[in-house]
């Protein structure tokens, strides 16, 4: 049996607690052996982000003993799974294997354990956000500025619930405006650019608005409730474990 790790980002912890709980009923659907080890903490990714990367090592060792002995280290954040393995060999001077086996849940679901179909419906039109992160660092879905084959790792484990719509906005993989430090240093650039992504999603006429990074969600979702737009927000692990 595969032993999993299961890492909830600070934010999901804090505001999305539903979609921590979604992640574990979801992972032990599968026959996974999944452990939520205490006491952990930050990745280290917004002090790295904010230019206090050599602090983050702290944080980021702290993470590396805490996950050490599982197969698998998932989370349900794909800026978080990038973060770990993509700056964490920089920051902890080696490669360890939690920063090899750190993985988003999508791409973990989708390239792992390889499910072939998925119990439960929803029978909604959902648009699919593709955060910058999830593209460019962990290819959940190909990017639109390379000539390579189409494909969509979120979209493929979506069209496995019944009664499902599943549709992508205009510029399909084009930055919400969230990314972090940016909405804090540009507040009103990150909220425009926020603003036009969710009318490309509300213009695919769907009801719902899902993807791999709850931080992604939770600014447009922001922006959406300020402008009284009627559309709704949700992880995509929250779909994927619906009814089952």
């Amino acid at each position: 049996m595969i032993n999993v790790g299961l890492f909830i980002p600070c934010y999901v912890d804090a505001l999305f607690p539903k979609v921590g709980v979604a992640s574990y009923k979801l992972l032990r659907h599968f026959g996974l052996n999944v452990t939520y080890p205490p006491h952990q903490t930050c990745c280290g990714q917004p002090m790295a982000n904010g230019g206090f990367e050599r602090m983050s090592a702290k944080l980021a060792n702290k993470f590396a003993s805490k996950f050490s002995g599982f197969d698998y280290v998932v989370t349900p954040s794909a800026s978080c799974a990038a973060f770990v393995r993509v700056n964490y060999p920089n920051i902890l001077k080696h490669e360890c294997a939690v920063t090899r086996n750190t993985m988003d849940i999508v791409e973990f679901i989708h390239d792992i354990v390889k499910p072939i179909s998925l119990g439960g419906s929803f029978p909604h039109v959902v648009s699919v956000h593709n955060s910058c992160h999830g593209v460019r660092e962990l290819g959940l879905s190909s990017p639109s500025e390379e000539q390579v084959p189409r494909f969509n790792k979120i979209i493929d484990l979506l069209k496995l619930k019944d009664g499902i719509t599943v549709r992508e906005p205009e510029r399909p993989d084009e930055c919400c405006g969230f990314g972090g430090m940016f909405s804090v240093e540009e507040p009103a650039v990150s909220s425009r650019m926020g603003l036009d992504k969710v009318l490309r999603h509300m213009a695919t006429g769907a009801e719902y608005v899902t993807g791999a990074d709850a931080s992604c969600l939770m600014h447009m979702s922001g922006i959406a409730q300020r402008q009284g737009l009627n559309i709704q927000f949700k992880h995509v692990v929250e779909i994927l474990a619906e009814g089952i």
